[in-house]
């Protein structure tokens, strides 16, 4: 069974500063992978939240991302 406040994770905002950013999920458990990829055009915007299945992501690209611990931008 799910517990609500399981899937309560915390929000990251990814902002891209250019064409081609992408975003990939990685899992949670012994063995890290791969689970989801989205490509961010310059501008666009996206929420992604950390969850049971979610444990990390990684970007490649320039981008500006916003946490509650505070603001870091990606490439050079």
């Amino acid at each position: 069974m799910i517990n609500n406040n399981e899937i309560q994770g915390d929000y990251v905002v990814v902002k891209a500063l250019e064409n081609g950013v992408t975003i990939i999920g990685l899992t949670r458990g012994q063995a890290t992978k791969f689970h989801h990829t989205e490509k961010l055009d310059k501008g666009e915007v996206m929420i992604a939240q950390f969850t049971e299945h979610t444990s990390a992501i990684k970007i490649r690209g320039r981008a500006k991302v916003l946490t509650k611990h505070g603001q870091v931008e990606t490439g050079e």
